[in-house]
């Protein structure tokens, strides 16, 4: 915990380091620091995952037996595990009561098909440097390609059970790069225009020996006796409108007066680290917060915004009384470093005072979470690195393993009024027509 510590005090300092004034030799001397600490951190962890039960329970569970794969699923359920390799790939189909086994494209040719949808889905997002004709032409032509690209790479993936399908709600256990697939964003097989998540609920699993273990967890522990808490729109710069100092001050965000909807949108789009930008503000994730919790009674939620979004609040025993958490701020994922990973609260207080706010992978490791689900509405947040034998280590695991069996992530960059509208529309259907999540999804 005390090198976790250390990590954090080095990751926020490269926080504020890079976000303004500052020497290439400060930043290669933190670099080297978090490097070793990296090293001696997961030398750290390695011991800890050896004797660790509940990790080995989440990462390595017992393999089960196909008989008791099917005990666990109703017949409105589909289990689909897919399986790469270099000569050929596998599905397997199982259901309540049958199981077939599919032969499939070698890993190669279904990672490359992986990649290049990926590419094309996330080519509305601008790159640096360039001009509005040139992301014009460059979204035309991605939009040429994306319709026969999707159709292929579904008929690759679903093409031989689709007939097995119906409206079944399909769980899923992807292997390799599909772990960065939207299998709800491919149409149906056969189909140019309805998505898979038209018909179906989708949810994923790092396997389908995890689905007992996290059962049994739920079932074993005392019922949340709290509906929502939120922790959105935190304050993360001195010069923030919302600091008292500048009470009379311009609210700074990411919204661009006067500027076009593609510089707008690019604004947005910009990385979090920009040299001398300040983190931009989340102005759309205070009203994404203000409508969710208005659909919970105001004694059974916790709306925790500003400078109450903040790394005490998320560390606080009280956020383990809630059957649902919220985060809507900005995440740092870091593929190549993921224990780097985190989400940004406040980084400030009341009168501009900086704090620590950056709520680390270890930390989220570290909670005791045991909610129902775990929402979190920002960039990337699916995202990590894969590691043999464990699936992707990110945010995403971080939270399961800290007691949560559901959460919603993003897989790319969110745009701020657009994830507003759908998490509001993804709540009400949640909590006023009592759908589950996947889907009210």
């Amino acid at each position: 915990n005390l090198i976790g510590q250390r990590l954090n005090a080095k990751q926020e300092f490269r926080l504020r380091l890079l976000s303004g004034p500052h020497r290439d030799e400060q930043v290669a001397e933190n670099e080297k620091e978090i490097a070793a600490l990296v090293a001696e951190y997961q030398s750290t962890q390695d011991e800890i995952k050896k004797s660790s039960s509940a990790y080995a329970a989440l990462t390595q569970p017992q393999t089960l037996t196909v008989s008791e794969i099917q005990g666990l699923l109703t017949p409105d359920t589909l289990l689909l595990e897919y399986s790469l390799g270099s000569e050929r790939s596998f599905l397997w189909e199982v259901a309540s009561d049958a199981v077939n086994t599919y032969t499939l494209a070698p890993r190669s040719e279904i990672e490359t098909a992986t990649k290049e949808m990926f590419v094309l889905l996330i080519s509305r997002q601008l790159k640096r440097g360039e001009t509005q004709k040139q992301y014009l032409v460059r979204v035309k032509a991605a939009d040429t390609q994306m319709e026969r690209k999707v159709a292929a790479l579904s008929q690759m993936l679903l093409g031989p059970v689709a007939k097995r399908l119906g409206k079944k709600r399909l769980v899923i256990v992807t292997d390799g790069s599909l772990g960065y697939l939207p299998f709800a964003a491919l149409p149906s097989p056969g189909t140019a225009d309805r998505s898979l998540v038209t018909d179906h609920e989708i949810v994923y699993l790092p396997s389908a020996s995890t689905l007992p273990v996290l059962r049994r967890h739920v079932a074993s522990r005392p019922k949340t006796p709290k509906t929502l808490a939120v922790l959105a729109d935190p304050v993360f710069d001195a010069g923030d409108s919302r600091v008292s100092k500048n009470l009379n001050a311009p609210v700074r965000s990411n919204q661009v007066v006067g500027s076009t909807d593609v510089t707008k949108r690019a604004i947005r789009d910009a990385g979090l680290l920009e040299e001398g930008v300040p983190l931009a503000r989340l102005p759309f994730s205070r009203q994404e917060a203000e409508t969710i919790a208005a659909l919970a009674p105001p004694s059974e939620s916790l709306k925790a915004l500003g400078f109450s979004a903040s790394l005490s609040t998320a560390l606080s025993p009280n956020l383990s009384r809630y059957r649902i958490v919220h985060f809507a701020t900005h995440a740092l994922v870091n593929p190549t470093r993921p224990h780097l990973s985190g989400l940004l609260l406040s980084l400030v207080d009341e009168q501009g005072k900086p704090q620590d706010g950056f709520l680390s992978l270890n930390q989220i490791y570290n909670l005791n979470l045991p909610a129902d689900l775990v929402v979190l509405s920002a960039c990337q947040t699916a995202t990590g690195k894969e590691v043999k034998g464990e699936g992707v280590i990110g945010l995403t695991r971080a939270f399961m393993y800290a007691g949560a069996p559901r959460v919603v992530a993003s897989l790319w960059k969110v745009d701020d009024a657009a994830t507003a509208e759908i998490i509001k529309r993804f709540y009400r259907a949640m909590l006023q027509k009592g759908l589950r999540p996947a889907a009210a999804l």
